[in-house]
């Protein structure tokens, strides 16, 4: 062994004895584990959505159970998926709950189904959903991948906008992309802070390398979002201080443009899957309904829980696939965060806040909405509990017996001793025309009018329960949002009057004044009036005004934009104020860019958005609303005709056999109580599916925005689909009460 090489070897020798001593452990003995983070580990755990977290651990649990492997040609597409979602599991442990998900649905299901309903319906109806499950499930890290991709792409304007702004004034990629990371939120911000973290801890030897390998996953998905960050790349490598920026500013461009040219081809594909997402999941079942109570009166099998399972399960299910098959073509966009996110102290407002003498009392929104919800929920149920409590309980009206001079009201505890033929009735339960049934005593019901409209409570109070947890928990950051947008509106045309000042030798605290004299009666001379008043009174510096966390001027404008802005001022005023000049020009240059952009994309959609909002405001629950209507009257009219039938036949000689006859045509009809419950819920569920498409559509990855959204409209379309079915059905019946007698 030649010398050196033997120095080296012996020195190696002498300090790993040196480090096994001061350890008094044999470095022989401690295992070599992959190097990791704590700090992105805890980022991970913060950010990771639960049902991700859930979905790694019945992974991990299925593949201790049961190991199957996926095939040759799945396993590659099912690591990509994982990697892309940073999933702590392996592509056996996915099979193997593709496999054991399903097989538990269909043995379990068919237990209960026996036990509880003695139905082969549910069996059957259960080894269908099993098998609807399998290959969903196989596919479900491909599935999240497409969602975690959506709600990436639609911050990648964002991220190239903070990269390039920092490289505008330090040309440091891996500093750009912590700065991009610190301002965007997950998933995005997750990424970007794993590709730092895998040259931190080795992964790899430099940030190029982590960086080419994270774009890798992007190339089949979102190929400006590459290009622009190789302009980035190229521009590290430009002698030319004016060549070096021209890159920066073209991979802004490039992105932009190619982000509005591919929202077009999309917005150009939407019109038609919109279209039959619309008559499929909306038009065609609610009309089904119309039909359905002539269909159950002759078809005795037919129960309202068959249709309940398929208009309150697997319709939703379909159209919520459906919707998201849409939503997962959607290209980049330019999407906005949660207020909360970057600012924690915002957390207080997702309360109910209530000032009492000075003070702020919070309420939690859950509690108020369970209260509401659950009050609403016993007003409907409130037929069925009678029933229960008193069987024979009714309250009836009888007109007849006012023409007799008595009261048409009579309220009484044995109703199926009643000899009259009571034009309405609160509950109305009535004996099965089934003979098995009827031979058990079987009463059926509710079938009176009074059960009816009590039964609108019911999807009133689970629209009105999720509506105003959405609404109370979204309001108060909406209104500092939108209060933000105003100032991000004019940001561009301050930042480059802040500019022009330090363009003209002014240091950064004396252009602050000057242009919130300027913009005087503003919300942007509001905010640079904050930043100097700071200075002045407190005797803050430009940075601590800006960024303090008990005063600083950014806790009234919480945003991503206007904070990294003013940190790229705040880094180029030290580099003198012609630097900082430059690089606050250019920042109102990039967000003109964006919000003329951003404008554009949303022309590009009007359309198709104003129709789904039509759809989800006005046509959903109006239609829904008269087809409860008409149910509840065809129900009335084939009640009380089979009765008068029967008692018609049973008068005439011979005519009690006959009247069995014509009779045992009718079978015994679903009670409108329960349809209005199917239909009511389900207008409920096709609402919440379709805002949260509508909200996808338009802003892309918006919790905040869907959440503010879906409590306006689950309480605003419930309440109209009640109305409309509470007219309707006042109208027709009292249409068949004074036609039948």
């Amino acid at each position: 062994m030649p010398a050196p090489q033997q120095d080296i070897k012996d020195l190696i020798q002498k300090y790993t004895k040196k480090v096994e001593t001061q350890l008094n452990v044999p470095l022989s003995s401690i295992s070599e584990k992959p190097l990791t983070t704590k700090e992105y580990q805890d980022f991970r755990k913060q950010y990771m959505p639960g049902q991700m977290s859930l979905y790694e651990k019945l992974c991990n649990a299925s593949e201790k159970i049961l190991k199957v492997a996926p095939g040759p040609k799945d396993k590659p597409k099912i690591e990509t998926a994982i990697k892309v979602t940073q999933l702590n599991i392996t592509p056996t442990g996915a099979y193997s709950f593709a496999m054991l998900a399903p097989t538990a649905i269909a043995i379990f299901g068919s237990l209960i189904s026996f036990a509880i309903f003695d139905s082969f319906f549910f069996v059957f109806f259960f080894l269908l959903t099993a098998l609807a499950l399998y290959i969903p499930l196989q596919r479900m890290p491909m599935i999240m991948a497409d969602s975690w991709r959506l709600k990436a792409s639609n911050q990648m304007v964002l991220a190239v906008f903070f990269i390039v702004t920092y490289m505008r004034h330090t040309s440091n990629i891996e500093r750009a992309i912590d700065f991009a990371a610190n301002h965007l939120s997950a998933p995005l911000s997750l990424d970007l802070k794993k590709v730092i973290w895998d040259v931190q801890t080795e992964k790899y030897g430099s940030i190029k390398d982590s960086l080419e390998s994270y774009l890798e996953t992007w190339k089949a998905y979102n190929m400006e979002f590459v290009e622009a960050m190789h302009l980035i790349e190229a521009s590290l490598y430009e002698g030319s201080e004016d060549r070096r920026v021209d890159l920066l500013e073209k991979s802004l461009e490039l992105i932009l443009e190619e982000t509005y040219e591919k929202m077009l081809h999309y917005a150009q594909n939407l019109k038609s899957p919109i279209t039959m997402l619309h008559m499929l999941g909306i038009i065609l079942p609610i009309l089904g309904l119309v039909i359905l109570p002539l269909v159950v009166s002759f078809v005795e099998v037919i129960q309202w829980y068959h249709l309940a399972a398929l208009y309150n399960i697997v319709l939703p299910v379909v159209v919520y696939y459906m919707g998201k098959n849409i939503l997962s073509k959607r290209p980049t966009g330019y999407g906005q965060g949660d207020a909360s996110d970057i600012n924690p102290g915002l957390k207080k407002y997702k309360n109910i806040i209530i000032k009492v003498l000075g003070g702020e009392f919070l309420i939690n929104p859950l509690m108020v909405s369970l209260i509401i919800g659950g009050v609403l929920f016993l007003v409907g149920f409130s037929p069925l509990i009678l029933h229960f409590i008193s069987p024979g309980f009714d309250v009836i009206y009888d007109t007849s017996i006012s023409d007799a001079g008595g009261s048409p009201l009579i309220i009484t505890t044995d109703a199926q001793s009643y000899a009259g033929k009571p034009k309405f009735a609160l509950q109305q339960y009535q004996p099965s025309k089934s003979t098995e049934a009827a031979r058990l005593g079987t009463m059926l019901g509710p079938y009176g009018l009074g059960a009816t409209i009590l039964s609108l409570a019911l999807p009133l109070s689970i629209a009105f329960a999720v509506g105003l947890f959405y609404k109370f928990k979204s309001k108060n950051i909406i209104k500092i949002r939108e209060n933000t947008k105003s100032l991000e509106k004019e940001f561009a045309a301050a930042l480059f009057q802040l500019g022009n000042r330090l363009a003209d030798g002014l240091p950064a605290e004396i252009a602050f004044d000057k242009v919130a004299n300027t913009m005087e009666n503003t919300v942007s001379g509001s905010f640079f009036k904050a930043i100097s008043a700071n200075i002045r009174r407190l005797g803050m510096g430009v940075e601590e005004a800006i960024f303090n966390p008990r005063k600083g001027a950014l806790l009234a404008f919480p945003s991503n934009i206007i904070e990294s802005s003013m940190k790229v001022m705040v880094e180029s005023a030290r580099k003198g104020p012609i630097i900082a000049s430059k690089a606050v020009l250019s920042v109102s240059k990039y967000i003109k860019e964006i919000h003329r952009v951003n404008e554009r994309l949303k022309d590009l959609m009007a359309d198709i958005i104003s129709s789904m909002k039509s759809q989800i405001a006005f046509l959903t629950p109006v239609i829904s609303g008269i087809v409860i209507g008409i149910t509840s009257m065809v129900s009335a009219i084939i009640s009380k005709l089979s009765a008068n039938i029967a008692q018609t036949t049973a008068n005439a000689p011979g005519g009690a056999a006959q009247a069995t006859t014509i009779t045992a045509l009718f079978g015994d009809t679903i009670p409108t109580f329960y349809f209005q419950l199917i239909v009511g819920f389900y207008v409920v569920q096709i609402v919440y599916i379709m805002t949260i498409l509508a909200n996808g559509i338009e802003n892309g990855e918006d919790r905040l925005n869907e959440e503010f959204t879906l409590g306006n409209n689950l309480i605003s379309s419930t309440r109209l689909y009640v109305i409309t079915s509470l007219v309707i059905i006042l109208i027709f019946n009292f249409i068949a009460a004074s036609i039948l007698v």
